[in-house]
């Protein structure tokens, strides 16, 4: 699909099962209504756009699934997405899209409760467009903390702690409401600070920027979201690298003393040759660390990391090279 507007226009119209008339697609989408129609037309070319009633929509296609709520489902579900738009900062387009979405399914059986749902989606409109740059700013990195958390890949942040700006490389485990005292629920992400085995939560409104990684991480099977850690408390954190290394000199492997690894175990093969046994979490810091050792360490296995290793030295050179 080719132009900005006209993907913009796909997006609006499937937020929007019920229709737009052209005017409001105009506003949306910051036109001159005059141009809509050219919009439309290129669009048809890819969906099945038609007009009825004056409003602009999509046709439905048969393999679009219908979710089939009961009356009292359905008046829970609007209670339910009232409190979750009236407990956050900032307003969520998804939400507002969702929302649209089983409202227009639930038309047929409990229209009352389907128009207070499309109000609710048309506030959340209304409040984005009045916080249009601090609400588009969170979504964004919400979005990519989202993506971050399903990939299961590793996020560098930048954010504020009291009035200090922080840069960490952070493994989302959970995103979701915290309770704070005075009844502040903000939107928060809970996850692991890398280098560390700290658990820590944090304000997605104190975030300034996310950039996904191209490090993978585990979530620990016994961590609970939210809850603060006690002393008694231990999480393992299961993102490392079974390392095997051939160990030319073993004063080498005191550089890996700042890493988090588990107790080290030596071994030599018929050949005299010294094998070091360790599983160390997968960093950047551990990179490091390796380049550090020059050629009295190499990564014999696993092989995924070796070649990591490799492409990483790659890149390096690429940059001296030139």
């Amino acid at each position: 699909m080719k132009g900005e507007r006209v993907a913009q226009l796909n997006l609006l119209l499937h937020s929007h099962p019920e229709g737009l008339r052209r005017a409001e697609i105009a506003r949306r989408l910051g036109v001159h209504r005059s141009t809509i129609s050219r919009y439309i037309d290129k669009l048809k070319e890819y969906i099945d756009i038609y007009e009825e009633n004056n409003l602009i929509k999509i046709r439905s296609s048969e393999k679009d699934e219908n979710i089939s709520l009961s009356l009292y489902e359905s008046l829970a579900f609007n209670l339910s997405a009232e409190i979750l738009s009236s407990n956050t900062d900032f307003q969520n387009p998804h939400l507002a899209s969702g929302l649209r979405k089983i409202a227009m399914n639930m038309r047929s059986y409990a229209p009352k409760i389907s128009d207070n749902i499309l109000t609710l989606a048309e506030s959340i409109d209304q409040e984005m467009h009045k916080k249009k740059e601090a609400s588009g700013k969170f979504n964004a990195i919400l979005e990519v903390l989202i993506d971050s958390w399903v990939s299961g890949k590793m996020v560098h942040l930048q954010h504020k702690k009291d009035s200090e700006v922080l840069e960490t490389e952070f493994a989302p485990y959970f995103i979701g409401f915290r309770e704070e005292e005075g009844g502040r629920n903000p939107i928060s992400v809970t996850g692991r600070l890398r280098h560390t085995s700290e658990i820590t939560t944090i304000d997605i409104k104190s975030i300034l920027s996310a950039v996904i990684l191209d490090q993978t991480y585990t979530i620990p099977d016994n961590l609970k979201p939210f809850q603060k850690r006690d002393s008694s408390q231990s999480y393992d954190s299961i993102d490392f690298v079974p390392l095997v290394l051939k160990v030319k000199e073993k004063s080498a492997i005191n550089s890996f003393r700042t890493l988090n690894h588990t107790p080290i175990r030596y071994e030599k093969n018929e050949n005299g040759e010294t094998f070091c046994y360790m599983e160390a979490e997968n960093s950047i810091e551990l990179i490091l660390r390796l380049i550090q050792c020059i050629d009295s360490v190499e990564i014999i296995k696993p092989l995924s990391f070796r070649k990591q290793f490799v492409a990483m030295l790659e890149k390096i050179l690429a940059i001296y090279s030139n």
